[in-house]
């Protein structure tokens, strides 16, 4: 029974620790231009999608199953007392870390109009020509 629990905060760690890396997508990319019409201030939820909340929120979730039942059912209760304290956490830093962001509005060279939520960028300035690098959740504008 205390095997399991360690063995499931364990495996937790390490995916809290495991570092990921994003590979840049091989072939072509359509590249935008455009001017700035509006930027918004916003602030962005923490980025992390699994950090030291989510560990503690395990660690704590487990514990307190494992305080519930015996035999089988403690065991259930103890990993499903860490799964829901992990994710418990994991909302809590992401709802507590908070970082400066911008929701800025481009008009593209084409007519289009796109709006982009990115980390803040203080030398964007409204009629700035910028260029947009990637597309969804990745799309950034850059000056140039």
């Amino acid at each position: 029974m205390l095997r399991t629990l360690i063995a499931s905060l364990t495996l937790m760690l390490l995916a809290a620790c495991a570092a990921t890396t994003q590979n840049a997508p091989g072939g072509e990319a359509e590249v935008r231009y455009g001017r700035i019409s509006t930027i918004e201030n916003v602030m962005l939820d923490a980025d992390k999608k699994l950090g030291i909340g989510a560990v503690v929120g395990a660690v704590a979730g487990g514990l307190l199953g494992n305080q519930i039942g015996g035999g089988t059912g403690k065991t259930v209760a103890t990993v499903a007392g860490a799964v829901a304290g992990g994710y418990a956490g994991s909302a809590v830093q992401s709802k507590t870390e908070k970082k400066a962001g911008q929701q800025v509005t481009v008009r593209l060279d084409n007519g289009a109009t796109v709006g982009i939520t990115q980390p803040a960028d203080p030398g964007l300035k409204v009629g700035d020509r910028v260029r947009i690098d990637g597309s969804g959740e990745d799309a950034r504008v850059v000056r140039f």
